[in-house]
Order: C-alpha cells, then structure tokens, then sequence
C-alpha cells in the first residue's frame, strides 16, 4: 500500500521522494486543481489514481477509464503516476495521450468507457497542475463525490485490486476531429482569427475551423508551454485584446479564442469587440430558439440579466434558469432539466442534441458561433451584438483571497449584504430588489442594476461581476459598494483585473 498522503512535505529531501503530498484544499468543488511540487508531488499523484479508482468500485462503476493530458511541461508525468495508481486500484486505463478536455469527454462515448480523469491546469498560470474526472457520461463529478475522493485519498483508504491494465489509444485525435465537423459545412466562407494562446487547443482549433470552410488567420496556435505570449484564457482581457488587434489587421469576420484545454470559447467580433460569452449565449440562444421555439437554458449567475429581459428570448417562449458558476454544476442542470444549452460567463458553453452532447468543448462553440453567423449571412456579428438590448457590464474580476479562507470571507459578505438589505438600506443609491444566494451572493437593485461576489472554486480568489442595464455609471456604483467592502477585509488581496 502506498504511505498515508501529508499535507506538506520539504523538497529536496528522501521524505519528499517517499512520501505523497498531496495539499488538502487541491480538492475544489468540482474538480482538482494544485501547484505542482509544493501541494502535490509525482506520489501524491499516484495516491489521487488509487483513490479514484477506489471511489469507482466503491460507486459500483466499471473500472474502465478514460485518461488524457494537456500540454504543459510535466502534465504528461503527473498523468503516468495517476495511471499508475489507477492501475493499481484495478482499474483498465484508455491513454488517448495529449489531448483537450472535450477530447476525453468524447471519448468516454466513442470508446464506451464510463470514467474520465483528464490532467489539466485548464487556464491556471504554469506551476498548476489538476484533474477533471467523471464516471456518469457527460456529468463530472460535484461536490459529493469530490468530497468523498477527497476522504479516500487523505485518509489513505485507498484499495488495491488486481485487473488493472494500461491500453494506449493510437491517433485518438483524428476521431475526435472527423466527429467535430461531420455534417458540418458552411453555405457561406468565413474568415476568422482561431487564437489559442499556445495551449493544447492549437492542436486542433485551425484544421477543424478549415474543415467547415473557414478561411483560418492562426494567432498563437503553436504549442509551447511557456505561454510566451500570455495565459490561454479567453475571460482574460490581455488576451481578448491581441484576438481584437488581430481581427482587425485581417478583416477577419470573428475572432475566436480558446483556452489551455480547450473546453472554453471567447469571441471577438468583426469589429474587434470583445463579446462577453455570456452575451455570445444571448446570441446563441436567439439563434437557437428561432428554430427551437420553447427552448430552455442554464445559464451561470455571473451571467447577464438579458437571459431573463431579452424580447427576442421572450418571444421565442425560452425558459432560463439561473443556476451555480462552475462547469460541473451547469453540466448537470443542463442534463437534470433537459435544457437545449448552458452558458457560463467564463467561456463554457453546453450543447445538448442537435449540436452536442452536453458536456463543454469550445470548438464545438466555436462550430455554433460561425453557424450562427451562416444563418444570418450578409449580417455581421457586431449588428448582431448591437441588436441585444444595451448593458453596461465588467469583465469578471477576481481579488485574490487564500483558499483556507475565501469561503469564509464570502459569507461574511453575503451576511453584511443581507442584513443591509433587509433594513432597507440603499445601495448605490438605490433599494434592493432581490437577493440570490444560489452560489455566493448577487445583488440585484431596483433598475435591475447588479452585482455578483462568490469563491473561485479553483483557485486561491474571489469573483466580482457587475452589470447595469440603465448606465455605466450606475454599474460602476455597484462595483464601488462592493469593492469598498471586500477592500475592508484583510484577507482580500489584489485584484487580477479591475474597471
């Protein structure tokens, strides 16, 4: 058996190289996210394989799992010693190698294999390492299961079974790609930016966009896993803004970025705008409902509060519903309520049949986008954007604050804004209207002004999104109400970006 996992352990020793770290708050709510040598070293990683395979025969699934990595220096190491203790649990592992998240996804249907553990920081700074798994096709796993993994491994109740076996599926990609774009042709060319940062997108962004009639401008598609450039994360402005440079040196119809495991979307239109995705969704959910009338959507609540005032939605009869940020969560609501898609403001989108299957790929976002703008041919995607009712809203803002207590700082904040709202006191000049606290605390006033504070669920910060439908000046007062809050804390740090 392997050594119960410690929390912390000093590099450079004989107890590093004999022992599993394995830092206790990796375990997020719906994935697995550590840095890389000091929360989690090459044995840790074995121990996590054993204990999702141990949770596996625990859940009475069969043992056969999917496993893949990104392109980062030492995704691929921390992959074989996670296949190492998954084999080790009796599990009969399916390498599909360097792969995208929706990759692996896919391949729990192409290869009939019910789990997934896919290595990846996703968009998380070089030094990150993670996994995001799943034994329930398209579902990955909530806090429940997360919370039990999380039992097996610390505890060191991991079982060793026989059975266990290793099978490398060769050119693995190449299905995935011919699946992205069977059936699908544009009537009309395209010319657009694919950008993906210099992360695992770039694998396959540019041939699947050409496959469907794309004229494809390449912005940062070669691998390299220094991110020379910037971090792969197309909710991060920096790189929105050299996709919008590069949209408007070509003429390019649309700009799309992807992030380092290729499960998430960024837009950029014609006229080099950035597109918040959860506007992007606006515009997918017109599209979709146009031909699905009756439609309903999941949509994250960092999202725009057009989801819920659109005219275009309401006469097309859409249902939404408002539901937790994190992929995991809106996944499964999606799947729960049958929904035809889910947005997140982050650049996830969920496609249920026709277009997908219900989990998250950004290429088969990027697939929706371009046959949106096929169906509207003759009109560009900045019309389409200005035809959306006007709001002034932020990009998504995140001030850093420890993991140990992030979640604690929140409630606190969802605590002093409640008790202000109920007293009837303003906020930003106005009452209250309505209070959700669904996941973290979204303020919403009586101009339907509002603003949003939550814990990132994988990383070491909170979230602060606001948005007014009457003025910037009013988004900007309920930025300050909440930003003069969290400033008073002293476990708030930085922000990453701010208005």
């Amino acid at each position: 058996m392997l050594p119960k996992p410690t929390a912390a352990v000093a590099a450079n020793t004989a107890a590093y190289e004999t022992t599993p770290l394995v830092k206790p708050t990796g375990f997020r709510e719906y994935d697995a996210r550590w840095l890389i040598g000091s929360e989690l070293n090459l044995m840790g990683a074995q121990a996590l394989g054993l204990g999702i395979g141990t949770l596996l025969h625990e859940r009475d699934v069969r043992p056969d799992i999917v496993v893949g990595h990104d392109y980062r220096s030492y995704s691929q190491s921390i992959k074989l010693s996670l296949v190492a203790g998954l084999m080790s649990a009796g599990c009969r592992v399916h390498d599909i190698g360097l792969a995208v998240s929706p990759m692996a996804y896919f391949a729990q249907f192409a290869l009939d294999v019910p789990a997934v553990a896919m290595v990846t920081a996703s968009h998380n700074d070089n030094g990150w390492t993670g996994v995001k798994m799943g034994a329930d096709r398209p579902l990955t796993f909530g806090p429940d299961e997360i919370g039990r993994l999380k039992e097996i491994v610390l505890s060191g109740a991991g079982v060793q079974r026989q059975g266990g076996s290793y099978t490398y599926v060769e050119d693995f990609g190449e299905r995935y790609v011919a699946d992205l774009v069977a059936g699908k042709t544009l009537k009309t060319p395209l010319k657009v930016v694919a950008a993906c940062g210099n992360g695992t997108a770039g694998l396959f962004a540019a041939r699947v966009l050409r496959a469907i009639g794309c004229e494809v401008v390449e912005l940062d598609c070669e691998l390299d896993y220094n991110f020379p450039k910037y971090n792969p994360n197309p909710e991060d402005m920096k790189m929105l803004h050299a996709v919008a440079d590069a949209v408007k040196a070509s003429g390019a119809a649309v700009g799309l970025a992807f992030d380092g495991d290729g499960d998430r979307c960024g837009v950029v239109d014609d006229s080099g705008e950035e597109i918040f995705a959860d506007k992007v969704g606006v515009l997918l959910a017109r599209d979709l409902s146009a031909r699905h009338p009756g439609s309903r959507f999941v949509v994250d609540v960092k999202s725009t509060g057009l989801f819920a005032t659109d005219p275009v939605l309401k006469e097309n009869g859409v249902s939404v519903d408002y539901w937790k940020t994190g992929h995991s969560y809106i996944k499964r609501r999606v799947n729960e309520l049958d929904a035809r898609a889910g947005f997140e403001k982050s650049g996830h989108f969920f496609f249920n049949a026709p277009v997908g299957r219900g989990y998250d790929d950004g290429l088969v976002a990027a697939i929706a986008v371009c046959e949106m703008l096929d169906h509207n041919a003759g009109t560009p995607l900045s019309a389409l954007r200005a035809a959306l009712p006007q709001t002034w809203q932020s990009p998504t803002m995140s001030p850093h604050c420890a993991d140990e207590v992030k979640y604690d700082v929140v409630d606190r904040a969802i605590a002093h804004f409640k008790t202000r709202a109920e007293a009837g006191d303003s906020l930003a000049g106005q009452k209250v209207r309505d209070v959700i606290t669904v996941n973290g605390i979204r303020l919403v006033l009586e101009d339907g002004t509002w603003g949003l504070v939550r814990a990132s669920s994988n990383k070491p910060e909170l979230v602060v999104v606001v948005e007014s439908p009457t003025s910037e000046a009013n988004m900007r007062a309920i930025f300050a109400e909440i930003d003069d809050y969290l400033s008073a804390q002293p476990e708030v740090g930085e922000y990453n970006q701010k208005i």
